[in-house]
């Protein structure tokens, strides 16, 4: 039996989330491990993890992504909710995949449905070169579409199914029993798992008038005023006093660093 990893504490807040949740164990049912420790309200606002994108985003099929949702797809699939299931830290995608693999061997599709790490697409350029990275929305959050028993307890075969994958903690919500998520919490999610229509831009962390220093290239050391952001091209265009006169100059992003005020 594998052991669980001990549960991180998280950044960010995923829909439904509180301070009242609590762990997946029910009566009745014994956990084959011992549940991961319950964690505090996360802290909403803060910095998403990023990842660079990698084989985790697949589910072994080629070329097919398993953590998108079409336009057409339901919200929620007839019969099954929505959940919100704690895991470990970087472990989000393992945690999705594993759980598609052994839904799918155990013949549990008619209680188990979906399950997605929202993530968005962010592009950085560096030296002319394109690195496109990936962000989990919800760092420490894995969403489960499942079918709840009609007492509202995890299905046994699932329970046990859940629990004893590597990285797993408890699901949100009152002791036994795991609150379903609310529709208005469904379709943020739902929206931000949606594949997206474009390539994504750079972002860039820069706004017109911010007073930056130049940390690499010919003008290392200058400083100069923010004029104008490119973000297809990763550019932002400063203005530098150079002889007296003030001349615009393309800087990739990383190549510049706001100033510290006072």
């Amino acid at each position: 039996m594998m052991s669980e990893d001990t549960l991180n504490n998280t950044n960010a807040t995923p829909p439904g989330d509180s301070d009242t949740g609590a762990g997946a164990s029910t009566e009745g049912q014994t956990t084959p491990e011992a549940s991961a420790t319950a964690e505090s309200k996360p802290t909403a606002g803060a910095p998403a993890t990023p990842i660079v994108v990698s084989t985790d985003a697949f589910d072994g099929r080629l070329d097919e992504r398993t953590d998108l949702v079409a336009d057409d797809d339901p919200m929620t699939q007839p019969g099954m909710n929505w959940f919100v299931l704690r895991v470990a830290s970087n472990k989000e995608s393992y945690v999705r995949n594993t759980l598609i693999r052994k839904v799918e061997i155990e013949g549990l599709t008619n209680l188990v449905g979906r399950i997605l790490v929202p993530t968005e697409k962010t592009k950085t350029i560096k030296g002319g070169k394109q690195r496109i990275t990936e962000t989990k929305l919800y760092p420490g959050y894995t969403f489960v579409e499942m079918r709840l028993e009609d007492d509202g307890r995890i299905p046994q075969d699932v329970f046990f199914l859940i629990k004893e994958t590597t990285g797993v903690g408890d699901f949100v919500g009152p002791t036994g029993r795991p609150t379903p998520m609310a529709p208005h919490e469904i379709e943020k999610m739902i929206l931000d798992s949606r594949k997206p229509d474009e390539m994504p831009v750079v972002r860039l962390v820069f706004e017109n008038g911010d007073q930056v220093t130049i940390k690499e290239g010919p003008f290392e050391g200058y400083e100069g005023t923010v004029d104008e952001l490119l973000p297809e091209k990763g550019i932002v265009r400063v203005l530098v006093t150079i002889f007296g006169r003030q001349a615009p100059i393309e800087l990739e992003e990383w190549q510049i660093a706001k100033v510290e005020d006072g």
